[in-house]
C-alpha cells in the first residue's frame, strides 16, 4: 500500500480484531482509541507505537464525515509500517455516521 486512498487522501491500513471475529480491516485515515489512560489519535505515517486499551468508543475514519464507532473494552493498538492493529477482548460495532 503507498499510503494514498481511493480519493487522493493519505491512508493507512487499519485491522481490528476480537478473539471471536475480525471485525474491520480497511483504509483509514484517522483512528481515535481509548488507551488505557487516554484518548489517542493516529494519523497515516505515524510513528512506531504500542499502547493498551481501556474501554471506550475506538473510532476509524474514513476521510470527511464518514467513520465507524465500535465499543471496545481491553486489548491493544499497534503502529507499524503504516498499518494500525487493534486487537481487543471485546467488541460491539455502535454506529457508521
Amino acid at each position: 500500500m503507498d499510503g494514498v486512498g481511493a480519493a487522493g487522501r493519505s491512508a493507512m491500513r487499519v485491522t481490528v480484531v476480537s478473539p471471536e471475529r475480525q471485525v474491520f480491516d480497511g483504509e483509514a485515515t484517522a483512528v481515535v482509541a481509548p488507551a488505557y489512560d487516554g484518548l489517542v489519535g493516529i494519523l497515516p505515517r505515524h510513528a512506531p507505537f504500542l499502547t493498551l486499551l481501556g474501554t471506550g468508543d475506538l473510532i476509524v475514519r474514513h476521510g470527511g464525515a464518514e467513520a465507524q464507532h465500535f465499543a471496545v473494552a481491553g486489548g491493544f493498538l499497534q503502529v507499524a509500517g503504516n498499518r494500525v492493529r487493534v486487537v481487543v477482548e471485546q467488541v460491539q460495532a455502535t454506529s457508521t455516521v
